[in-house]
């Protein structure tokens, strides 16, 4: 569909822009799909063959070709919602150098003779926003980042107890005890190399693409083995598991506005010039309208986890800073109308929404650009025109919350120039680049043969539950004990859970368009003897 069809069709009356040729932008990177997946049948560097929603390839490792700890590996592209997988995914081995401090002029941190390493393994996946590039860079510089940090403190992680001074000296005689009061081991020095490491990447991501006038952004979920530990870390919304035959545990927390509601909140309340008077930082049930003034509505506060009423002021008819509920959800199809637009057109339609009374707004979501309504009667799903009276409307769930009518997520890597349409506010400042970090200790679990982690990008969760994959797991893995590849297999097994077959293994038709990507790491084996020095 043409832009200038959907002007005709939806804002008639309003002139339709000579076309401009898009001037060409270089990419930090080239747009490439992960190395271990190479020669699995698809070309690097351009766009997936196969574009048809109802034709995506999904793929995984050539066989023979082994991941860490014969982990799986599967992905598929989105339902062309882009031109490219904004997915990224990495593993590898990590080797971590001891190092010592030279006594020279040039004092240097130098590594040592190899058997002095100490390894682990490492798998992170990215979903990127905004176009590929962040992913990408993460997934080139992050495992660097990590073991550039985890070097730093290395004589701290093999050490009896982390000392006060690296150095080994004892300024004061109880600071062994200072130490230990504190609470501080191993497990403590490799949390805090994970937070530094994001935060590290995250500087040179925003520096790479600033320099190459690009923008984006990214989610990162990495899990690190170390010491016969499993470190989970995230930064956004994707989500790993652990699935065992008679549970399963939850190994991250994601990150959404929803959830980090009274962190942003708390943040435009001490500085509400990054607001710039645009938006409240109050939330309420929905948006507010004119007819609503004088009333008292139910609204909370930074401060508060309860609610509780206010009489509805002029300022409370702003924009939410944070607006919507829940995750994207995959079940309902509302009315899509897809265009393939240039930024400066969509915001000149972004414009025209603005001005129809509703606050309407642009969303992407699954195949196409459409226009929501959150403050429209019944939380629908509008696609508006100048005066909102001609539009089509149809009626569905509340929108997905989001940041400054922007960002469904509230942590991740990159996002330095972003700014909401047609403002100069960023929303750089509410978002977090450390991710919360979970410890899995294996040598304390009696692990099993079918003990599994299970990793993925949000696509995955906006169909399946944890149970849901749990129960696919279960009933995958006895029956293909095997098959050397089952875990790519199983990966794959995942993703077409979402493809939206009745007849699929969870016999409910559910449809995910985003992108996928899924790891598969088995722990059976891993916990004895799995680091050395």
């Amino acid at each position: 569909m043409s832009a200038g069809w959907f002007r005709r069709r939806f804002l008639p009356g309003v002139p339709v822009p000579a076309s401009r040729t898009p001037r060409p932008r270089a990419s930090p990177v080239p747009y490439r799909r992960p190395r271990f997946l190479r020669g699995s049948g698809s070309g690097f560097g351009t766009a997936d063959a196969s574009r048809r929603p109802d034709a995506r390839p999904v793929r995984s490792p050539a066989r023979g070709r082994a991941l860490p700890w014969n982990a799986g590996y599967a992905e598929i592209i989105n339902a062309e919602k882009s031109e490219f997988n904004e997915d990224q995914a990495a593993c590898g081995q990590l080797c971590i150098g001891r190092c010592e401090l030279r006594t020279e002029e040039n004092q240097e941190w130098l590594n040592l003779c190899p058997e002095e390493f100490l390894t682990g393994h490492y798998w992170a996946l990215f979903d990127g926003h905004g176009g590929p590039a962040a992913a990408i860079l993460a997934a080139n510089t992050l495992h660097s980042c990590l073991r550039r940090q985890l070097e730093a403190v290395v004589e701290g992680m093999v050490a009896m107890q982390p000392p006060m001074h690296l150095s080994g000296q004892c300024v004061c005689p109880s600071d062994p005890q200072f130490v230990e009061e504190k609470g501080i081991r191993a497990e403590d020095l490799v949390i805090g190399a994970l937070e530094s490491a994001f935060q590290e990447c995250d500087e040179v991501i925003g520096r790479e693409l600033e320099a190459s006038g690009q923008v984006g952004g990214c989610t990162a979920l990495v899990a690190v083995s170390l010491q016969g530990k499993l470190y989970v870390a995230n930064a956004g919304d994707s989500r790993a598991i652990l699935v065992r035959r008679d549970e399963v545990q939850p190994l991250s927390s994601e990150f959404t506005p929803e959830t980090e509601r009274q962190r942003i909140q708390q943040l435009a309340f001490v500085y509400p010039e990054l607001l710039a008077g645009e938006f409240t930082r109050l939330e309420f049930p929905r948006r507010l309208k004119g007819d609503d003034l004088g009333q008292k509505v139910l609204f909370r506060d930074h401060h508060m986890s309860g609610w509780s009423y206010k009489c509805v002021e002029k300022s409370d008819l702003k924009y939410p800073l944070i607006h919507g509920q829940g995750r994207q959800v995959s079940e309902w199809s509302p009315p899509r109308i897809p265009l393939k637009l240039p930024p400066e057109e969509l915001g000149t339609l972004l414009s025209l929404a603005r001005g129809c009374g509703w606050g309407c707004r642009v969303c992407f979501k699954a195949i196409g650009y459409f226009f929501l309504s959150p403050g429209h009667p019944r939380a629908t799903v509008h696609l508006c025109v100048p005066s909102c009276a001609s539009g089509v409307t149809s009626h569905f769930p509340s929108p997905q919350a989001r940041l400054l009518g922007t960002l469904a997520v509230s942590r991740g890597l990159g996002d330095h120039q972003l700014r909401v349409l047609d403002t100069n506010i960023q929303l750089k400042p509410f978002l977090l680049s450390v991710p919360q970090v979970t410890v899995l200790d294996m040598d304390q679990l009696e692990l099993q043969e079918e003990d599994v982690v299970v990793m993925a990008t949000d696509g995955l969760w906006d169909v399946l539950s944890n149970e849901q994959v749990a129960r696919l797991v279960r009933t995958f893995l006895p029956g293909n004990q095997e098959d050397p590849h089952r875990f790519s297999e199983l990966a794959k097994m995942l993703i077409h859970s979402t493809q939206g077959k009745d007849d699929g293994p969870t016999g409910e038709g559910q449809v995910s368009y985003d992108d996928i990507s899924v790891f598969v790491i088995p722990l059976c084996g891993q916990g004895q003897g799995r680091s050395s020095r």
